[in-house]
């Protein structure tokens, strides 16, 4: 699919490869099907596969902030469910319907979004998709 990140930004060269393969379909038996063959391969610029993969930042420390380019792979549960649309709706309505909760990474499906089912990382994204930055919270000290 030529959409990314939520479907807010599409993809040039995957457009572009999509209608090479959709005008070489007006002539088929001289191109595809004939010494043109290898013009299925600009398929090959749309296919992107939606998952999320999540990255801790500072390897996981809280008080790790002389190096933030110590990037660590991390398991985190997130709930993947079917995108409801919340534009306009007052207070804060639930943005997934029929959520499963699974641990990253995970493969999304083409109406799928994915939030963070643990208050213990933030993301550093408004999008939750591809490679994922999170951060992990500070304790609030309560003591006054």
């Amino acid at each position: 699919a030529p959409y990314h990140f939520d479907r807010t930004l599409l993809s040039g060269p995957a457009v572009g490869g999509i209608l090479t393969v959709m005008l070489s379909c007006l002539d088929f038996g001289n191109t595809l099907l004939g010494k043109y063959h290898f013009l299925m391969y600009t398929l090959a610029c749309a296919i992107r596969p939606r998952m999320m993969m999540t990255l801790v930042e500072g390897g996981g420390e809280v008080d790790d902030d002389e190096n933030p380019d110590n990037l660590e792979f991390a398991k985190v549960k997130v709930r993947v469910g079917q995108a409801v649309e919340t534009v306009g709706q007052a207070g804060k309505p639930k943005r997934l319907t029929g959520f499963q909760t699974q641990e990253t990474p995970v493969l999304l499906n083409v109406g799928d979004r994915v939030e963070l089912a643990t208050d213990e990382y933030e993301p550093l994204t408004t999008v939750l998709e591809g490679l994922v930055i999170l951060r992990k919270k500070k304790k609030k000290n309560t003591s006054t």
